[in-house]
């Protein structure tokens, strides 16, 4: 009887896989938590978003830097700081100079199941003598006029009669509303402040560094979204750091101490 009992086990401890598999089949819930397990082992998905691209150059620099070159460039290096240490899975919206239309970029972000949502820029202001890093969350109105104006070019939208941006889709109005429900725009205001606080110890940011307006790609519902302008082409300084590799090398460090901070944090409400 002994015998027979070892050569049973030592069949099943050789066939585990199929026993498993077997187990799974007959008991559904068991597969249903095995898969929610792997998910919860998941390292968490980041979306970088480089700006622009292809027939969609972006902003000129004074001395003709393309904004679509400085951004992808710097969301590779990102990348790769990101995923150093393996805690990260991260993806791009493009890996290349192509065009992706702004409502596609934020499809994959929620195709993909991101856990969160980056867009890089560099874009340029009327005022060459300001330079600076900033960051920005989705909000309906602009937190001020120079970010309304930052807003449309960006979403592509000419100002109406009156100088203001188009009235907002109601589907956007509905987003927004969702957004506010889940959370979502407090966790991507943490992002921001924690954005903030990692840029500006190692690089100039803009005099008010953290701004709102309504940003057609941060329309990633359910996904903390941020759009950061890592400087403006329009003053030569900007210009010139951002062309620079140790420079942005640097905003990748810094951007991801912000990224390991946030996702430290509790969530929103959690008590310890």
């Amino acid at each position: 009887m002994r015998i027979r009992r070892r050569l049973i086990l030592r069949r099943f401890a050789g066939a585990g896989a199929v026993f498993c598999t077997v187990l799974a089949n007959l008991h559904p819930r068991v597969a249903r938590a095995r898969q929610s397990d792997d998910a919860q082992r998941r390292p968490p998905l980041i979306i970088l978003d480089p700006g622009h691209g292809g027939a969609d150059p972006g902003a000129t620099g004074v001395a003709g830097t393309l904004e679509k070159h400085i951004t992808l460039t710097s969301a590779l290096v990102l990348k790769g700081a990101l995923e150093a240490h393996g805690r990260y899975r991260v993806e791009l919206t493009r890996a290349r100079d192509q065009y992706v239309a702004r409502e596609k970029r934020v499809e994959i972000a929620r195709d993909l199941g991101a856990d969160l949502f980056l867009s890089m820029h560099a874009d340029r202001l009327a005022d060459p003598a300001v330079r600076g890093a900033s960051v920005y969350t989705l909000a309906r109105q602009a937190s001020d006029a120079e970010t309304e104006a930052l807003a449309e070019r960006e979403n592509g939208l000419a100002p109406g009669p009156d100088g203001r941006m188009r009235a907002m889709p109601p589907e956007v109005s509905g987003i927004l509303a969702s957004l506010a429900a889940r959370r979502n725009r407090a966790a991507s205001t943490r992002m921001a402040h924690q954005l903030v606080l990692d840029l500006e110890r190692r690089l100039p940011v803009l005099p008010t560094p953290e701004r709102h307006a309504n940003f057609t790609v941060l329309h990633a519902a359910g996904i903390p979204s941020v759009l950061i302008e890592m400087g403006f082409l329009s003053n030569p300084a900007d210009e010139a750091a951002l062309n620079d590799p140790a420079h942005r090398q640097v905003i990748a460090r810094a951007m991801t101490r912000a990224v390991d901070s946030w996702f430290a944090l509790p969530p929103e409400g959690a008590t310890g």
